[in-house]
């Protein structure tokens, strides 16, 4: 195992983006989190680089079939990004699919509530934006957060996260500026296999390390 927890994980991360940087790569800095497992990683890294936190919502899209295997993920109110390769196997398709994007939706927008109560999201334009999540499997969810920040026009787009399929990353570098991946193992079943305490984070405690960082930002 490569961490002892998230917070370990984002004081790698913000290591290596330290070296990784050259001058100027990180003016206006932004670092935002996909909550809530990507808040603690986030967190480490935001303060470490002295920069402002936030979070981008972003929901898996999955079915009453396979609840467990996500074929899309949404962010924002941008049209749902698809796996078509899940979506041909199951023989599903988009009009079919309306409902479930409709109740996932809805619980983003609540998830945003939690998270952000009436704040907007912080201006994207011109600045280097730093995606931060405790790891990548099937990319879905930064895919469609990358895609979203695209259009908002960033001076430059980083997606940092501590561990990931190397098939992901490679299928996801496109979609960023820069891609920063500490550990990258040949066969990837489970993020939670490379911590040590991989628990779950609940909203709470999310909402609780983003009033913390904030509190002695």
């Amino acid at each position: 195992m490569a961490f002892r927890d998230r917070a370990h994980a984002g004081q790698e991360l913000a290591l290596r983006l330290a070296e990784w940087a050259d001058p100027g790569d990180l003016l206006q800095l932004l670092v935002l989190a996909v909550p809530p497992g990507g808040v603690p990683v986030a967190a480490e890294v935001a303060r470490a680089l002295h920069a402002p936190l936030d979070v981008l919502v972003a929901r898996e899209i999955s079915t009453p079939i396979r609840p467990e295997t996500p074929i899309g993920a949404i962010v924002a109110d941008d049209p749902p990004l698809y796996d078509r390769q899940s979506l041909t196997m199951m023989h599903l398709s988009e009009d079919r699919l309306g409902d479930v994007v409709a109740r996932e939706r809805n619980e983003l927008h609540r998830h945003e509530q939690v998270y952000r109560g009436r704040r907007p999201l912080p201006s994207i334009v011109g600045r280097t934006i730093v995606l931060v999540d405790d790891g990548l499997t099937t990319g879905l969810t930064a895919t469609a957060a990358l895609r979203f920040l695209r259009r908002h026009g960033p001076a430059r787009l980083v997606l940092a996260v501590p561990v990931g399929s190397p098939r992901t990353t490679a299928a996801i570098r496109p979609a960023c500026d820069d891609l920063v991946c500490l550990e990258q193992p040949p066969s990837l079943h489970a993020v939670g296999e490379w911590y040590e305490d991989f628990g779950p984070v609940s909203e709470t405690q999310a909402v609780e390390a983003l009033h913390a960082f904030h509190a002695t930002a």
